[in-house]
């Protein structure tokens, strides 16, 4: 009789997308003003993900008028409303906290590209003859 496994299993989320450390994402957020409820935008790179389950969160940075912004997500928050990944970034770290402390080109990330055999890379390249 697990009562806390079963109660977390009901807030979880059944679509969450895959995404990565790395990603550039843009987060949907549910803002409540008042009696309307309206979808704001935070559109940045991740630069950490952490937990797991109901407690799962990540880490989404962006650079507003110069300045750093972070902001932590529950991935399973109702207020969350969508993820969609933009962008797949190629990184070697679990944590991109060193981003922090970069800006302009330094802060940027290369781009994953698909692999060789995938079918997003098909017709892509040079004629085989």
């Amino acid at each position: 009789m697990d009562l806390i496994g079963d109660l977390q299993k009901k807030s979880l989320k059944e679509t969450v997308p895959t995404f990565d450390v790395g990603d550039t994402v843009d987060v949907e957020v549910r803002i409540k003003e008042g009696e309307k409820e309206r979808i704001q935008v935070f559109s940045g790179v991740v630069i950490a993900k952490k937990g797991g389950g109901v407690n799962a969160t990540f880490t989404v940075r962006r650079i507003v008028q110069g300045e750093g912004v972070e902001r932590v997500f529950p991935v399973h928050s109702p207020k969350v409303a969508e993820i969609r990944v933009k962008r797949r970034g190629r990184v070697r770290r679990a944590k991109l906290y060193y981003l922090r402390g970069r800006t302009g080109k330094a802060a940027r990330i290369p781009e994953r590209l698909p692999a060789a055999g995938s079918k997003a890379n098909k017709g892509k390249g040079k004629a085989s003859s």
